[in-house]
């Protein structure tokens, strides 16, 4: 939907005012009603898509490769190296975030290049926090020592032996950066400090406050793009869970053909038991 939206409205231009009266309800030529600036609602919620879901996905990848390079580094090189990490880490934790976004943002401009700047400076340490306790437990398993005596570069070490191990939270903490990332976003737009040149779910939200929507008849104004915020979170924490269960087969659902087999194999082992007991009778 965010990359190929003509796919889903056949309305190329849903961010001109006064296309269609204001207000409406819906309808089936207007699945969500228009705006009280004459403009399809659900266009628009298409159309936001786009930007919204971009800076999601490309603030959370760099937040979470700047996550993946403390965290880990820090705790696999341990000494000077993990303590000076720790506590940058630290600090960026106890900043107040959104705060220090709404500064940022306020002096840095309203570009798209500067929001997702500023989501990834203020986004990747909770991350590293993590990846830091994960990698600690793995420091000085077997397979890492094994890798050790082979004469392996710490690089290779780090990339090939440790990272894998760690798909799972790594996958767990680029979904929580992206959602993030949305909701931070869409505040700043909310506030008018987010780039308005271009249709997203927070400028939806902006101009449905300054135009009163709820009061005014066009609720849905406001209320769409939350609740594809909403939705889009869900559908994150949903892949999260499906990751984990790919990752730790331990949460895997148990199907009933494997309860089948492992009964059945249950029966043969206390058969061949009682066989044996017999035998020795």
């Amino acid at each position: 939907m965010s990359y190929v939206p003509g796919l889903f409205t056949s309305n190329s231009n849903p961010d001109t005012l006064g296309q269609y009266d204001p207000q409406l309800p819906i309808s089936t030529a207007h699945l969500l009603g228009t705006t009280g600036l004459g403009q399809d609602t659900y266009s628009l919620l298409v159309y936001g898509a786009r930007q919204s879901l971009q800076i999601a996905v490309i603030a959370g990848f760099f937040a979470t490769v700047l996550s993946v390079l403390v965290g880990v580094t820090a705790a696999y090189l341990g000494g000077v190296v993990d303590d000076l990490l720790s506590m940058l880490t630290n600090v960026v934790l106890i900043i107040p975030t959104f705060p220090l976004i709404v500064i940022l943002a306020k002096y840095a401009g309203q570009s798209n290049t500067v929001m997702i700047a500023v989501l990834v400076a203020t986004g990747w340490s909770y991350g590293a926090n993590q990846l830091r306790a994960q990698a600690l437990s793995l420091r000085n398993r077997e397979f890492l020592e094994s890798a050790r005596v082979r004469g392996e570069r710490r690089s290779y070490i780090i990339c090939f032996e440790m990272l894998p191990t760690m798909s799972s939270l790594i996958v767990a903490n680029f979904l929580g950066a992206a959602l993030y990332s949305v909701g931070a976003a869409a505040g700043l737009q909310f506030l008018g400090l987010g780039d308005q040149s271009h249709d997203s779910w927070g400028q939806m939200l902006y101009w449905a406050q300054n135009r009163e929507a709820l009061e005014a008849g066009s609720p849905l104004w406001a209320i769409a793009p939350g609740v594809a915020i909403a939705v889009l979170g869900a559908s994150f924490a949903l892949i999260n869970y499906a990751f984990d269960e790919i990752g730790n087969p331990a949460l895997r659902p148990v199907r009933r053909k494997d309860l089948r087999a492992a009964a059945k194999a249950e029966k043969l082992r206390k058969e061949g038991t009682d066989h044996a007991l017999v035998d020795a009778a």
